[in-house]
């Protein structure tokens, strides 16, 4: 009889929370109650079972809050690590998917480990029930992400991040771009075109591991060698390194290369501009791909690009997230690694070497 009595105040209390608050946390029930989380689920459990509320993950929210049909609207949480170059158009795809599934987004944009933290507390408390993280880090590095991620007590879903085990305690969905595969797009096309002389240049972001790896493969498998080392770009508070432009375009003049394959679009577009003030031709003295195509058609001669596929990349991760977030259980589905292939979109600023191109290509 006093376990009953200890089980219907627990009831009575939960009620009381749903009735002052909309919805209750299982952690925090716990911690009020000084009771473990799984006496809290198995009393949510039953409290559905009865019809006194609806069950969510992590928790409950008023009866009648969430219907069969899914209308009650979820709130979302984003972390990124910028917010006005690339990853405007994964937002946009995530805003797009969020407005047909009901879906409110709150947007987080950090710089370092630290800020992701302080931004998740925030959602947190804001009652986010999902998160959809691009970490600062990329998938090099993804030992430096810290316990974060195996601490969530919500399902989440990286974007354009792909590491697991053993940097994660369980599997968690993701949803990505595969960089590898449009390095090697950028290769296979200036070696179709001709060229047997090419070099790499890199922006100093998490993309350059896989644009690297992928540029390296494509050569090997077509039986080329690098003509030069990777050029690696220095990272510049604002803007594009230009002393690092020029010390590529040296690089590449000396070395005798005719094709380059350059991440970003503001560095491609910054040897552009260098090569014409030297009077080289693009493309007939040198051939040039960038890796984004964010703003690549804006450059002095329309870059031929490699474009991810940003709008899907956002639009399916918040798709798999809300899967993710159904109820019951048996509809949330398993856990879901997609990668997506990048576009080339060949434009002015490539053709066979010592060949000018159409100027309406």
């Amino acid at each position: 009889m006093g376990l009953e009595m200890l089980a219907s105040g627990r009831h009575k209390y939960i009620l009381e929370q749903l009735r002052l608050h909309g919805r209750v946390k299982a952690t925090e029930i716990a911690q009020a109650l000084s009771v473990s989380e799984i006496t809290v689920r198995r009393d949510l459990n039953e409290l559905h079972e009865s019809k006194q509320l609806n069950r969510i993950h992590g928790g409950a929210v008023r009866l009648g809050s969430m219907d069969p049909g899914h209308n009650r609207q979820l709130l979302v949480g984003i972390l990124v690590p910028g917010s006005t170059y690339y990853f405007p158009e994964v937002i946009k795809g995530m805003e797009m998917m969020a407005e047909r599934l009901n879906v409110r987004l709150v947007l987080g944009i950090s710089s370092s480990i630290d800020a992701e933290t302080a931004h998740l507390r925030r959602m947190l408390d804001l009652g986010v029930e999902g998160i959809l993280a691009t970490t600062v880090v990329g998938d090099d590095h993804a030992a430096e992400v810290g316990s974060w991620l195996n601490d969530l007590q919500i399902p989440a879903v990286l974007v354009e991040r792909s590491f697991g085990y053993p940097h994660l305690r369980d599997e968690l969905d993701h949803v990505r771009s595969d960089h590898a595969y449009g390095a090697a797009l950028a290769i296979r096309h200036l070696h179709e075109l001709g060229h047997r002389s090419m070099s790499v240049a890199l922006a100093p972001t998490p993309t350059s591991y896989w644009l690297a790896r992928g540029a390296s493969e494509a050569m090997e498998l077509l039986g080329l060698d690098a003509k030069l080392p990777v050029f690696r770009f220095p990272r510049v508070a604002t803007g594009v390194a230009h002393a690092a432009v020029d010390q590529l375009l040296n690089d590449v003049l000396t070395g005798g290369v005719t094709g380059v394959f350059v991440h970003n679009d503001t560095h491609a577009s910054a040897l552009v501009d260098a090569a014409l003030a030297r009077g080289v031709r693009v493309p007939e003295d040198l051939s040039v791909i960038a890796y984004d195509d964010v703003v690549a058609n804006l450059a002095a001669v329309p870059l031929t690009a490699v474009g991810p596929p940003k709008h899907t990349v956002g639009a399916l991760a918040l798709e798999q997230l809300v899967r993710r977030l159904g109820y019951p259980a048996e509809r949330r589905g398993t856990v879901a690694h997609l990668s997506l292939i990048p576009e080339l979109n060949v434009r002015h600023s490539t053709s066979a070497p010592g060949v000018a191109i159409s100027t309406t290509q």
